[in-house]
């Protein structure tokens, strides 16, 4: 998940509210305290920091509790909205016009990962029924556009360059000719620093020739705080639409990164969760706070499952999630969890599941995932709805059926009662607050 270690701090928090028998001017200090420490461990400003936590303290102390809500109920509804707050608050998605082509232009500095965030920002919308092209505006860094192109044929979209040519405004304005009838155009452009005179005066007039939709800043999520200086300098150089911050996935860093940079002006709208090319998503400043914590992101999932082009009935996601399936289900489930990643970046967009489950369970699953499906497809009808059915004879014959030793079949039939129970206790012993929906202020 996206700053694993800050979200997991920031849930063993809000865990001593949730345990506590009393909630009183102590246990809110205390929280205030444990609040501060995570967001410094991931660098967020330290007077953003105080800002937060005092925010925290005087609303959990003094505001009139809404009707119908308990005190533990409204300090973890604050802690969420304040949150969210210095994220930004409200989501700004990209709006593409219909019926002409979108220009959108990649800045950023060298090194902060454009090109593959061309990619990826080309599959996020090429998913979407969007006809999507990318042209190679780098003149200068060798082999910028072989990499381009090698990345276009992953997201399965058409890639523009002339290395013949040096002009970059040059090669930005055939590429926009030679794509004229696509809904988006992507243009990725040299990497440059704020001191390069030369390169930010080409940005400018490149912004002038090209007239695009948006100019979309990337930033580095693990440089931390020093992304707003880079953002400020971008926006003063040519209006910044917005900003996708890239390299989230492990950085302790991150959480400075997104703090910083939302605090410009310029709204974040997109966030690299990873080095593959879907490993991106919309940053919905709400539905992100959701998950750091540990409230999941069903939404996320569900357009996650949606994207892959899963059809996954909602009863039988319901069950899924409840621990009522079998293994014809957890099969169904493990043929298409394949296309939509890790199975840990999953789970923990699931209410109540985002930390609890153990990293080394985790890592088995996913390094089963695959034995696990050829195991399941040697069993008969009955026995991958009835599991309990199963005795010695029955896991000899599908441990020689698929290959694989009566160890593994028994392996997987533990993993999948596990599994079962898990889910069920999490169902019933699941955070108090999962379901409900905290209006941001």
């Amino acid at each position: 998940m996206v700053l694993e270690r800050l979200g997991s701090s920031l849930y063993e928090a809000l865990r001593k509210v949730f345990r506590a028998s009393v909630i009183d001017e102590a246990l809110v200090k205390e929280l205030g305290r444990d609040i501060q420490r995570s967001l410094l461990q991931s660098d967020v400003n330290v007077k953003l920091v105080l800002e937060i936590s005092k925010r925290i303290e005087d609303r959990a102390l003094n505001e009139k509790l809404p009707k119908g809500v308990s005190r533990r109920e409204h300090l973890v509804k604050v802690v969420y909205e304040e949150l969210t707050h210095i994220l930004g608050e409200k989501s700004a998605l990209l709006k593409i016009r219909t019926g002409k082509s979108n220009i959108l232009m990649l800045v950023g500095i060298q090194g902060s990962g454009k090109t593959t965030t061309s990619a990826k920002l080309a599959k996020y919308f090429q998913k979407r029924g969007l006809n999507t092209a990318l042209v190679c505006t780098d003149t200068y860094r060798p082999g910028a556009l072989a990499q381009l192109e090698q990345l276009g044929k992953l997201a399965n979209v058409p890639v523009y360059g002339n290395p013949k040519v040096k002009n970059s405004i040059q090669i930005a304005l055939d590429g926009l000719k030679k794509f004229d009838n696509y809904d988006i155009i992507i243009l990725d452009t040299a990497g440059r620093h704020k001191n390069e005179k030369s390169l930010i005066k080409e940005m400018r007039t490149m912004e002038k020739r090209v007239k695009p939709r948006e100019v979309i800043l990337v930033i580095d999520g693990t440089i931390g705080q020093q992304a707003a200086t880079q953002a400020k300098a971008f926006h003063e150089a040519t209006p910044i639409g917005s900003i996708f911050v890239a390299k989230l996935d492990g950085s302790a860093r991150g959480g400075g990164a997104l703090s910083a940079v939302a605090t410009i002006g310029a709204p974040i709208k997109f966030i690299g969760t990873g080095e593959k090319i879907g490993d991106m998503e919309a940053f919905v400043p709400s539905r992100f706070v959701g998950r750091l914590l540990g409230m999941g992101d069903l939404q996320s999932l569900i357009e996650k499952v949606r994207e892959a082009e899963v059809e996954v009935p909602e009863k039988k996601l319901q069950a899924f999630l409840s621990g009522r399936f079998t293994l014809t289900d957890m099969y169904e489930q493990v043929k298409s969890m394949r296309s939509l990643g890790p199975l840990r970046h999953l789970l923990k967009m699931v209410p109540g599941l985002t930390y609890k489950i153990p990293d080394d369970m985790m890592e088995m699953a996913e390094g089963h995932m695959e034995k696990w499906r050829i195991i399941i497809e040697s069993m008969t009808p009955e026995e991958r709805e009835n599991p309990k059915i199963f005795n010695s004879s029955r896991v000899r014959r599908v441990a020689r059926g698929s290959g694989t030793s009566e160890k593994e079949v028994k392996e997987l039939l533990k993993q999948y009662k596990t599994m079962k129970k898990m889910m069920k206790t999490f169902r019933r012993k699941g955070l108090p607050l999962l379901g409900k929906k905290f209006p941001t202020r």
